[in-house]
């Protein structure tokens, strides 16, 4: 069993943040791979499904971005997992918008979510990193991530997030570079 978890922060306000792209590919992952239906649990949104012969837990903390950490602990506390089976999904400044990395382990780089996951479960967990571009100045950073995606960008990311959902079985069977691949070679 995985759990993948998905960042963002709850609320209508917040649906198109760029700071919630790791909630967008929850829901994309869900609708592509037919997850059962969406479940109130562990101060988050829960559905459960099958990637492959892989069973995994999506999971969409419903306390903001900074207590994101509470919601993971608490449903891998339920679930008697260890961090190889955790897989969080976030916004990434420090990559270009609309390209997918994975990495496994490190710092979170001011991401207040990672660092509520990393304070509640330590920080060696697998990462897909969604990048959204550094708006070029700090002092632009917290707007340029709690903005809305432009509308020019949705079709990009329709197609990032699509890609992402398309290739999550090689992602659930541990094969992280052809996760990648895969991915880059769809969004060429």
């Amino acid at each position: 069993m995985q759990l993948w978890v998905g960042l963002g922060n709850p609320g209508d306000q917040y649906k198109m943040n760029r700071h919630n792209v790791g909630f967008m590919a929850c829901d994309v992952i869900a609708d592509m791979h037919r997850f059962g239906p969406v479940q109130k649990k562990f101060q988050g949104w829960l559905q459960d499904g099958r990637i492959g012969t892989e069973r995994v837990i999506l999971l969409k903390p419903a306390t903001f971005m900074n207590e994101s950490g509470r919601a993971v602990a608490e449903a891998m506390h339920f679930f008697k997992l260890d961090l190889d089976a955790l897989t969080v999904f976030h916004d990434e400044l420090d990559l270009a918008p609309m390209k997918v990395k994975v990495k496994r382990g490190g710092g979170h780089a001011g991401h207040n979510g990672l660092r509520s996951i990393a304070q509640h479960m330590g920080p060696d967990y697998r990462r897909v990193r969604i990048g959204i571009g550094h708006p070029g100045h700090k002092d632009r950073v917290t707007g340029h991530v709690l903005g809305n995606y432009a509308k020019s960008e949705m079709d990009d990311l329709a197609d990032m997030l699509g890609a992402i959902g398309a290739e999550a079985p090689w992602l659930a069977k541990g094969d992280d570079v052809r996760f990648m691949n895969d991915i880059a070679l769809r969004l060429a």
